[in-house]
């Protein structure tokens, strides 16, 4: 099975469409988003409703979240007050949505006669806001995983793509677990300006037994940064967000 896993659009426009053509053009067989489908520009409404014209399953990111605290007839903003600009922007029926989405999704598989766990989360199984970061000491990371019943970690938050492998049991029946931080589709920090995906295979040859014994792969795309920065720019959002869209910072 071929799984398409995306993260962190925050409402750029130009760089999800450029990725949802070319998730088209790979064909998976599911499609699900970590979260964070808004904030930081100008589209909010048009990124939710793609998401859900195209039926991709969704969790709630932080940023999703922030809606709860901005009333649906606040829409006034000022440049010299435009923090809650990008949020005062989503529309009644997108808040809706965005507050009714899940916590994490758990994908069950049955491979080899063995249960397989991929647990989808924002920031963490833990915390929506906590980072899981590439350098994360491997007894905290083992622990986390135990308590959660994960074989594979899938997250995104800090907008820096990687896959780490961490392994648990015996020398004689080792078990290698997976994280994956999917990256950001519309706010990379990795300093690599284009749009950032997944694709998970899980196959019936996948052995967790064996370091790798699934397939991950980063895929970059391509698309106008400097249409999405400038919206920003001619918005009442900060203009320095569109130079760290510009940086990758």
């Amino acid at each position: 099975m071929k799984i398409a896993l995306l993260s962190d659009i925050h409402a750029n426009l130009p760089a999800f469409e450029a990725v949802l053509d070319d998730i088209s053009k790979q064909s998976p067989d599911a499609v699900y988003c970590l979260g964070d489908l808004i904030g930081y520009n100008v589209w909010p409404n048009q990124v939710i409703n793609l998401i859900r014209s195209h039926r991709i399953a969704t969790i709630a990111g932080n940023h999703d979240l922030k809606v709860s605290k901005i009333h649906p007839s606040e829409t006034g903003c000022s440049r010299e007050d435009s923090t809650d600009y990008a949020y005062k922007l989503v529309g009644k029926n997108e808040r809706d949505f965005l507050l009714t989405l899940p916590k994490h999704l758990r994908l069950t598989f049955e491979l080899n006669n063995e249960s397989v766990d991929v647990l989808l989360v924002h920031g963490s199984p833990r915390s929506i806001n906590e980072y899981l970061l590439e350098d994360l000491p491997e007894n905290y990371v083992l622990a986390m995983l135990k308590e959660y019943k994960a074989d594979i970690l899938c997250f995104g938050h800090s907008h820096k793509p990687y896959h780490r492998i961490v392994r648990s049991g015996s020398d004689s029946k080792p078990h290698f677990h997976h994280l994956i931080n999917i990256g950001s589709v519309g706010k990379p920090k990795d300093e690599d300006p284009r749009a950032c995906y997944v694709l998970l295979t899980v196959d019936k040859a996948a052995d967790f037994a064996n370091p790798d014994g699934v397939k991950v792969d980063f895929i970059r795309v391509q698309y106008d940064v400097e249409k999405a920065a400038q919206a920003i720019e001619l918005s009442l959002l900060p203009d320095d967000l569109a130079d760290r869209l510009r940086r990758a910072m």
